[in-house]
């Protein structure tokens, strides 16, 4: 059977998208085994320890809490935004397709029919919208961990104010990987060899820096200790 060039997108696409989902099958694995050998869990731990340390503060002193938060849901609103626009522009890619094929199909040394860009296109701007919709989900839940933890005169139960900063962590988490999925599926643009490269790259990256070193810290509560409030003009200790 004569070789044919297309023959090279069914083998190198599958495999590169196989080896990234695979790793996120064994990372997903890991975080539900041994948390503290990631850094997803490690960071998780560290926000739950936050979370029960401020909760024993009074309301009137977590403005650095809420301070933090605030900044979470900024930095999720902004990549939101950020993947909407990139959605956008890769649709008026959409449009002018004709131009584009005509200008870089003879670099591409794989299957450059027009249905495969259709797929290209198509796939890349689902995982943008995946993205989209987990950085929405991630500042409402951190939006949900803004209200209880400065709600007044209300004894907020601490695993509400937890599960709300965990969960969107979680989506956070969520539109990071589905944005490493839509960049290495970018690169399929310019043929299936720069996929797989890229595939192949990004696993060994995020093996390193999804792996966590430090032991997990046990941050005792500041329970029996004392607590610093405000009256007035004055600060005074409190037990």
């Amino acid at each position: 059977m004569k070789w044919n060039k297309d023959y090279l997108d069914l083998a190198l696409v599958p495999t590169g998208l196989l080896i990234l989902f695979g790793y996120h099958l064994f990372l997903l694995y890991r975080c539900i085994r041994t948390p503290a050998e990631t850094v997803i869990g490690f960071e998780n731990h560290c926000k739950r320890a936050w979370v029960a340390n401020m909760m024993q503060v009074d309301v009137v002193n977590r403005g650095s809490a809420l301070s933090v938060i605030s900044g979470y849901i900024d930095a999720a609103t902004f990549m939101a935004s950020t993947t909407l626009t990139l959605t956008s522009l890769i649709g008026t890619c959409v449009g002018s397709s004709s131009d584009y094929q005509l200008a870089i199909s003879q670099f591409i040394y794989g299957d450059t029919r027009a249905s495969v860009d259709l797929i290209k296109f198509i796939s890349i701007v689902a995982l943008f919208l995946l993205a989209f919709a987990a950085f929405l989900q991630c500042a409402r839940s951190y939006v949900n961990a803004n209200v209880l933890m400065s709600m007044p005169q209300a004894d907020v139960p601490v695993q509400s104010v937890e599960g709300a900063v965990i969960q969107g962590s979680y989506f956070w988490e969520i539109g990071l990987r589905a944005i490493y999925f839509a960049g290495v599926l970018l690169l399929w643009v310019f043929g299936p060899i720069p996929l797989f490269v890229s595939s192949v790259a990004v696993v060994m990256m995020l093996h390193i820096l999804d792996t966590n070193k430090n032991s997990l810290h046990d941050f005792p509560h500041s329970t029996g200790k004392k607590l610093p409030k405000n009256i007035g003009e004055e600060t005074i200790v409190v037990d």
